[in-house]
């Protein structure tokens, strides 16, 4: 069991909470940001949930990173594919999903890489 301080918990569960907004007001809204738009759309899907995955790994540090924080995200990708099928200046994408479980997937990988980084070394405090 990872054993975190409270307020790095709270923080992470709100950073999160914030990332999900953002990425939500993002593939719903029928604006454009400059910025945004010069990056590749699968590859913000890749990006997106490639964070999404480390904070919610994060934000719970007392369940691991398993299947169920995995069919959570992928869920909520389906969600935010399915509300686009409905929006007129949106589309659904099947490329879409599979670009989120390639995020999911590139984390899964990396995480022990990400583990030994000292700079995020101490989320993954582990008791004896």
């Amino acid at each position: 069991m990872r054993i975190l301080p409270r307020h790095i918990n709270a923080l992470s569960r709100a950073i999160l909470i914030a990332a999900l907004i953002v990425i939500s007001y993002l593939a719903l809204t029928p604006k454009t940001y400059p910025l945004v738009e010069t990056i590749s759309d699968k590859t913000k899907h890749m990006i997106a949930f490639f964070v999404l995955a480390w904070l919610c790994d994060i934000s719970f540090p007392k369940s691991p990173f398993s299947l169920v924080k995995i069919c959570f995200l992928l869920g909520y990708g389906l969600f935010l594919e399915l509300w686009q099928y409905y929006l007129p200046y949106r589309e659904f994408s099947i490329l879409d999903l599979l670009a989120d479980s390639l995020g999911l997937f590139l984390y899964l990988i990396l995480r022990p890489l990400i583990m030994r980084c000292p700079l995020f070394k101490w989320q993954w405090n582990v008791l004896l």
